[in-house]
């Protein structure tokens, strides 16, 4: 069962040097003070696993936490590139990157197939692309039942995930509403979980349709961080700060803005810092 705990000791407990590690959270939701936390503690050798890596992990890249990435897409959502990952895959700075390229559709199904405990997951997928020739973990199989030749890659089963949320209740049950993205695949996959909540009530009672419940017993640390998806956005709590990405390019662009950002926002900073995003537009908050 979920076990509610502050964020110093739920990144202590599950997230290990070596781990591979799933941060998701599509365009929102993101858990930034989750990831600040884990650079914080000095996790190292982390083998990172996200569909859309973007500022999260850029910066888990540029402090060398990371030894490779599986992916789907890297950028700065409407800006340009992650100078970080760019980087460290061009130069090798801080260190070298391995990078395991896939399709959007590949990664979801993958999880997919991790949540359920198996070994592959397979789909249309890949045809006429060339990322086949690139990764050796694109496979063909062939069904057995219609002859169709399909695509396969190995599914995905990280050591950690680690999510945010809007809501948990005191149990540990956690709800998600908005855009979901694969967090609940990716839950469930993982041996370890952590998710950060926006709030900790006593009854979750979803209110729209498509609100996702993840029960405690799938989760293993539940935090309270106010906050804690900033400068994404968290659906019904605060909006995205598009200011922010942009002012990113320029600070990751360089190596020492970079290192001197890290130091002032990330190591001298703690989790409490995220809550003055909550109900504000931030525009400006870099």
């Amino acid at each position: 069962m979920a076990r509610v705990c502050t964020l110093s000791e739920a990144i202590e407990e599950n997230v290990r040097d070596g781990d591979m590690l799933a941060m998701e959270g599509f365009t929102h939701l993101i858990p930034y003070a989750a990831g600040h936390e884990i650079i914080r503690q000095g996790r190292k050798e982390l083998f990172l696993i996200r569909m859309t890596p973007d500022l999260i992990y850029d910066q888990l890249i540029g402090v060398g936490a990371a030894r490779g990435m599986k992916f789907s897409w890297g950028g700065n959502p409407g800006v340009g590139s992650l100078h970080r990952f760019r980087d460290a895959v061009e130069n090798q700075w801080p260190r070298p990157l391995y990078i395991e390229e896939h399709s959007h559709a590949a990664m979801a199904n993958a999880y997919e197939a991790g949540a359920a405990n198996l070994p592959f997951a397979m789909l249309r997928g890949y045809i006429g692309a060339d990322l086949a020739k690139v990764n050796p973990n694109i496979k063909s199989i062939t069904c057995p039942f219609t002859g169709e030749v399909l695509a396969a890659v190995p599914s995905i089963r990280p050591d950690v995930s680690v999510i945010h949320a809007q809501r948990a209740d005191s149990k540990g049950n956690v709800l998600i509403e908005g855009i979901a993205g694969v967090q609940k695949e990716a839950v469930l996959a993982a041996k370890r979980s952590i998710v950060t909540v926006e709030e900790i009530v006593d009854e979750l009672n979803p209110s729209s349709p498509n609100a996702v419940v993840l029960p405690a017993w799938t989760i293993t640390s539940v935090v309270h961080i106010p906050g804690g998806a900033f400068p994404s956005y968290a659906h019904g709590y605060y909006p995205r700060s598009n200011a922010f990405y942009i002012a990113w390019d320029k600070i990751a662009r360089d190596r020492d803005s970079f290192t001197a950002w890290i130091k002032e926002n990330v190591l001298a900073g703690k989790p409490e810092d995220f809550a003055r995003h909550v109900n504000t537009r931030a525009v400006n908050a870099v």
